[in-house]
């Protein structure tokens, strides 16, 4: 698909990370937890259910939470009241979370943690159903919603994205433009050029890491797939692949990825003391232009459009890898809604009103600049820059390898989309010099030939 102001022909799937909704405990007597599972064939599949129609009479309180603790008691608080004006029965309260997480790990194995919530990384695919109710089998829902393939497990569709986002980086425009630079990067070493010309030229950070928070570090992972190769399967072939992370000589592939992130940090075109970043106040300062370049999702840039007086001048660019010739990008979906298995069945059908009504019908992807859930919609503005660049997702794992990637990664402690740590190491490596990147990847290669051959896995000459 080639990415113009068009409709979305397909479902898109990977991970990363950020504009949440999710889950809370504890209501009136409707939210009550009971032992077992209650969901039940009497609660409706989501693609059933019509909204503003069914379930008028119905009587419940839901609870949600989010990590958007900037727009809590505001935006998400004005989606809540506009729900409840169509059903006034429904009580929606958010609670927002600054460790979103990991106190959804603690919570989720008591069953007590509410009604609707994003499911966390954590969950693997084959736990879906300990956690989750059932919204409809994949080959229905996949026909009307992006991103479902990512939680779906045999067959059952278990969570629906909020929307989903294409992997690039965030840039202010108007500091590329007075550093003289007329075109945008295809390769890494242009992209390290260009941020070296930003350093002499400007006096913006060129690259801000957002260190602190963590999370921005393992965000890196998203682009080592399709953005890095141009191939929709390889993140289901890397289990397979011998030494999936070393240097290739064309500059693609995980490799150059990580390159792109070291060497930047080795030549100093990063913040001073990326241990003193911060998450929230660096999206005013790309809006305000004393930072040049940010590595997050596009979900990101509404935020930092909203984060001061100048949003015309972010931008969001593909990330810098050419694949023969072409220029690719990983899509997929944000965090997915899972409805609480172990919540009452009110509960369980006044949580999915709320979710079908607030994916299709509410303007949260036109408030959040994010890939619409529903396969009809247009792709948003902040896109505009993707001309000529394929987006592509992940396909769906082979058959009887759907939880393999997640074996073989948790087991080689990698943590490829799971764990923010290897990139904290990689960026420290940088900072101090003390590995090369060579050293950090080859280590990563080794960690991983360990699990192929403990898990016993068939490997593959790349």
């Amino acid at each position: 698909m080639r990415v113009t102001k068009k409709l979305i022909s397909l479902g898109l799937v990977t991970s990363m990370v950020l504009s949440l909704a999710a889950c809370g405990g504890g209501n009136d007597s409707n939210n009550e937890t009971q032992e077992g599972d209650s969901s039940s064939s009497s609660v409706p599949t989501i693609d059933q259910i019509k909204v503003g129609e069914d379930y008028k009479d119905l009587e419940a309180s839901i609870k949600i939470l989010t990590n958007r603790t900037d727009i809590v008691d505001t935006v998400y608080k004005g989606y809540a009241e506009e729900f409840m004006e169509l059903y006034p029965n429904i009580k929606v309260k958010y609670e927002a979370l600054t460790d979103y997480e990991e106190s959804l790990k603690l919570r989720l194995t008591t069953g007590d943690w509410g009604d609707l919530c994003f499911i966390p990384t954590s969950v693997q695919k084959d736990q879906l159903s300990d956690y989750f109710v059932p919204l409809g089998d994949f080959d229905t829902l996949d026909k009307i919603y992006n991103f479902c393939q990512e939680k779906t497990y045999d067959g059952t569709v278990y969570g629906i994205a909020n929307g989903g986002t294409a992997g690039g980086i965030v840039y202010n425009k108007r500091v590329w433009k007075e550093a003289g630079i007329d075109e945008l990067p295809a390769t890494p070493d242009e992209f390290l050029e260009d941020l070296q010309t930003i350093k002499d030229n400007t006096d913006a950070i060129p690259l801000y890491t957002n260190f602190a928070a963590g999370w921005p570090m393992g965000a890196w992972d998203a682009y080592i797939g399709v953005a890095a190769t141009g191939d929709p399967d390889f993140m289901n072939d890397i289990v397979h692949i011998k030494n999936p992370f070393a240097k290739r000589d064309d500059m693609t592939g995980p490799y150059a990825v990580y390159y792109t992130m070291y060497e930047a940090v080795a030549r100093k075109l990063v913040e001073d003391d990326p241990a003193s970043s911060d998450w929230e106040s660096s999206k005013g300062m790309i809006n305000k232009g004393e930072i040049a370049t940010m590595v997050l999702g596009s979900w990101a840039v509404q935020q930092c459009k909203d984060a001061g007086e100048t949003p015309d001048d972010v931008g969001y660019m593909p990330f810098p890898i050419t694949v023969d010739g072409k220029r690719y990008a990983g899509s997929g979906g944000n965090y997915a809604f899972g409805i609480n298995k172990q919540a009452t069945e009110d509960n369980q059908i006044a949580a999915m009103l709320y979710m079908k009504w607030l994916i299709e019908e509410s303007s949260i992807y036109e408030d959040e600049g994010s890939i619409p859930a529903l396969k009809d919609k247009e792709l948003p503005d902040a896109l505009a820059d993707f001309k000529g660049v394929e987006l592509l997702p992940n396909n769906p794992a082979k058959e009887g390898e759907e939880t393999l990637f997640d074996e073989v990664n948790n087991e080689s402690e990698v943590g490829i989309n799971n764990d923010d740590y290897p990139e904290c190491e990689l960026l420290e490596a940088a900072l101090y010099g003390s590995k090369t990147l060579d050293e950090m990847m080859d280590e990563r290669n080794q960690k991983w030939s360990d699990a192929q051959e403990a898990l016993g896995v068939e490997v593959w000459e790349e």
